[in-house]
């Protein structure tokens, strides 16, 4: 945070009483207070970043002297977060930490990874670029201030100094002594601009190199999208595993059982109850057959075989509540979808679907999917709109390590590049808004079209 003095609170006062009192506002003199230790820490700072350079320059032909090297590059992060809490304590300015470093296993890639740790060279970069920036504001800041204050009180004791150190004694009189007080008036006044320029282009630096890159978080994204993917897609087969154990194969033993009995009485010339035996068996691998069926479903719908359109019109019309579809006809003109975006498009649909009649207690559904313009490339734009109750959140997972609810399909839309948007407040509407890369079949990969599918 720097100062504005422009900025004064919903109009209470004038401006010009803001500009006067500037100089005395608690942010002005800890923004002074963070160029005082910016100062102190800077000589120092600057010896760690030649004795780093000096050791990794010389012990380059050494493997023992690169690990101590190695040591002084990932001290730097130390150096980085002691800053950032600088800058938090005394302007207000919360920088975020950079990605944390990766264990590594092995010699060399433990010294690659402390010798290239771009992040504790940042660090020393901004512990070099800041020493120049915190004398220049350090000096500028102590001299507006200083001249300012002597130059308001000086008709107090213009009077103390030696002929050779005072002002021509023209201005020892009563304009003479009003002028100088105006002008160190008009320093005092500007001192706060002046200084919060410099702390601005500080501020600045701290941002840029101690806090994390676009393309760390980008990373981190991934890597924590990808894990909830693997764990969801884990959760999933878990469950089609116990589906299996619990239901259909019980009662396949059950068929079995029934079939070897009748066997037995055919054998033994009792037939009296072959019949009711065979009954039960065949409805039971009816019941079976069903159960395989709705298993199949919720891996991969039939229905997508026939494209996203009549897969959500199928879904519609399952539905325990009624939905309306609405599928941008352009989507199926322009080509199949991905594979996978289809899947998780429709699969999304449905919990929210589900979500809304099990929770929110609605009563109309309304789907919108159509494609978008995004900067040149394709974008598939989801829209779900219940009727409900409202007041849903994204409540983050407990640590189970299942994804399930809202949180599970932010993370299952982020695993594609895609973005999850949740407005819901009490009362309703709510409205789920998703957005995905519009990847073509075609791009993704060769895929199976079923007998009644368009292409």
């Amino acid at each position: 945070m720097t100062l504005d003095p422009r900025a004064p609170r919903s109009g209470q006062r004038p401006r010009w009483t803001h500009l006067l009192g500037a100089p005395s506002s608690s942010v002005t003199w800890r923004s002074y207070g963070y160029l005082w230790f910016m100062l102190l820490l800077g000589p120092f700072a600057l010896a760690y970043v030649l004795v780093t350079v000096a050791v990794t320059a010389g012990a380059a032909v050494t493997v023992v002297g690169l690990f101590a090297a190695g040591g002084l590059v990932v001290g730097g992060r130390w150096w980085g977060a002691g800053y950032r809490r600088l800058a938090g304590a005394l302007l207000d300015a919360r920088v975020a930490a950079p990605v944390p470093r990766r264990a590594r296993t092995g010699f060399w890639p433990r010294l690659g990874g402390a010798l290239g740790d771009p992040v504790g060279w940042r660090a020393l970069l901004f512990m070099l670029a800041a020493l120049p920036v915190t004398l220049a504001g350090f000096v500028v800041s102590t001299a507006c201030l200083v001249l300012g204050l002597g130059g308001v009180t000086y008709w107090t004791w213009f009077w103390s100094l030696p002929p050779d150190l005072a002002m021509d004694s023209s201005w020892h009189n009563v304009a003479g002594l009003a002028l100088v007080a105006l002008g160190g008036l008009v320093l005092l006044v500007l001192w706060p601009w002046v200084q919060s320029g410099f702390v601005a282009l500080l501020g600045l630096l701290t941002r840029a190199l101690l806090g994390p890159t676009a393309t760390s978080l980008r990373v981190a994204e991934l890597e924590r999208s990808r894990a909830g993917t693997v764990e969801d897609a884990d959760a999933r087969l878990r469950r089609i595993e116990r589906d299996l154990h619990d239901g259909t194969q019980a009662r396949l033993v059950a068929v079995g059982m029934q079939l070897g009995e009748a066997r037995e009485q055919l054998v033994s010339g009792a037939t009296d109850t072959v019949g009711e035996l065979l009954e039960v068996a065949h409805a039971s691998t009816k019941d079976a057959l069903a159960e395989l069926r709705e298993l199949a479903r919720g891996i991969h719908p039939p229905a997508l075989d026939s494209g996203l359109a009549v897969a959500l019109e199928t879904l519609a019309a399952r539905a325990p509540l009624p939905v309306t579809v609405d599928v941008d006809p352009e989507l199926e003109a322009g080509g199949r979808l991905a594979p996978a975006t289809e899947s998780i498009v429709y699969f999304s649909i449905a919990e929210l679907v589900t979500n809304a009649a099990k929770h929110a207690r609605a009563s109309r559904v309304h789907v919108r999917v159509e494609a978008v313009a995004d900067g040149g490339s394709g974008v598939l734009r989801v829209r779900v709109r219940d009727d409900g109750a409202g007041g849903a959140r994204v409540v983050a997972p407990d640590g189970s390590g299942l994804r399930s609810g809202l949180a599970g399909l932010a993370e299952r839309i982020g695993s594609v590049d895609g973005t999850f948007d949740l407005a819901s407040p009490v009362g309703g509407p709510t409205v789920v808004t998703m957005t995905l890369p519009a990847v073509r079949a075609g791009t993704a990969g060769a895929r199976r079209t079923g007998t009644g599918g368009r292409a």
